[in-house]
């Protein structure tokens, strides 16, 4: 069989079901893929993703060079100019948060690190270039302000009417229960007093348009998530856990919990998974090493990745600070692999399921 010409049809051909990684329809028939363009063996096209996929972009450049290479033998240079495509996310139901993606991260128990990768991961898709809102919804034990350094924020300004608006730090949009009550009080709180606290920070704050709103949920099971799964379609749940068995028990339990409302479960993380010594570069396996992804293997659900015991990972969540982790040469690497799986994972499981289209498309 003759091999195919290279020229602007075929090029087009070969990539007709090439998917867009936030909906998994057609790059091609949503002009995500145009101005093809050959000029001898040469070819250059330009390629638009949203800004919720932008953490995606070496991914999709190497997996449109290698069907392209793998269709035409004599494909020489291929150039991709990067362009934005606009999508607006949608309303969620009733509420006023528009957001394509929301996720929520939780664990079995208290002191494994969930709140510190919670505020790693949304600042890693911020820093990729997605639009990106922070919520703390742990309102027994409030930390994302104390990461983010907004701790000394007290009192949450409305915009007229009920509307709340949210702490703005490094352009990102954060709300927590720790804004509105002192950092020396507890909360005693029960069932309907936090579900109307969680309603009133997903359905009254000026968050803007999002790709991704990260949930810190509290630890354990309970009614916090049970309510965040009534109000609002959540696109799934990320499990954090460290190695030892012990805490491997409880995850599973916070697993069960989210199956249980119906509530993805979007993958797991193993903190504290080592410790690298600042002087030598050493690691040592202080509580264990590769237990979460053991265990979601066991249970057939993905792992997104391990970040290790680092002093200044602990220096920088102290000092308000933790968005520096994700340039640090040690620990940013295994920060931005997480949200990188994290958000290729949803890239693949939206090609096995192309969401419709808002609207029809007219030609």
């Amino acid at each position: 069989m003759p091999e195919p010409l290279l020229d602007v049809e075929s090029v087009r051909e070969a990539l007709a079901d090439f998917p867009d990684p936030e909906t998994g329809r057609g790059a091609l028939a949503m002009d995500q893929i145009r101005d093809v363009r050959v000029t001898g063996s040469d070819l250059r096209m330009t390629v638009a993703l949203t800004s919720h996929s932008r953490i995606l972009w070496p991914d999709v450049e190497h997996a449109i060079e290698a069907r392209l290479r793998g269709h035409f033998a004599d494909l020489g240079r291929l150039t991709i100019d990067r362009a934005d495509h606009a999508r607006p996310p949608m309303k969620l139901g009733e509420i006023g948060l528009a957001a394509k993606s929301v996720i929520a991260v939780g664990s079995g128990k208290g002191g494994v690190g969930k709140s510190t990768i919670s505020v790693s991961l949304a600042y890693a898709l911020l820093d990729a270039g997605s639009r990106v809102g922070l919520m703390d919804a742990d309102v027994y034990g409030p930390s994302v302000p104390q990461l983010t350094g907004t701790s000394d924020v007290r009192g949450v300004s409305g915009t007229g009417g009920n509307r709340m608006e949210p702490v703005v730090r490094n352009g990102m949009p954060i709300m927590s229960v720790g804004y509105l009550v002192p950092p020396d009080q507890a909360v005693i709180w029960r069932g309907p007093m936090l579900h109307g606290a969680v309603m009133q920070f997903l359905r009254d704050t000026e968050w803007g348009e999002l790709d991704y709103l990260i949930v810190d949920m509290p630890p354990g099971t309970g009614d916090v998530a049970i309510t965040i799964s009534q109000a609002i379609p959540l696109t799934g749940a990320v499990v954090v856990c460290t190695p030892q068995e012990v805490a491997l028990l409880d995850a599973v339990k916070a697993i069960a919990m989210f199956r249980k409302v119906n509530i993805p479960v979007l993958g797991m993380v193993e903190n504290m998974s080592g410790f690298i010594c600042p002087d030598t570069g050493k690691r040592y396996d202080i509580f264990g090493r590769g237990g979460a992804r053991a265990k979601a293997e066991e249970l057939g659900i993905a792992f997104l990745g391990e970040a290790p015991i680092h002093i200044a990972l602990r220096e920088r969540g102290d000092d308000g600070a933790t968005i520096d982790n994700i340039h640090d040469p040690v620990v940013g690497p295994y920060l931005r692999s997480i949200a990188h799986t994290l958000v290729k994972n949803l890239a693949t499981a939206a090609a096995a399921r192309p969401a419709r289209p808002a609207l029809p498309v007219l030609g």
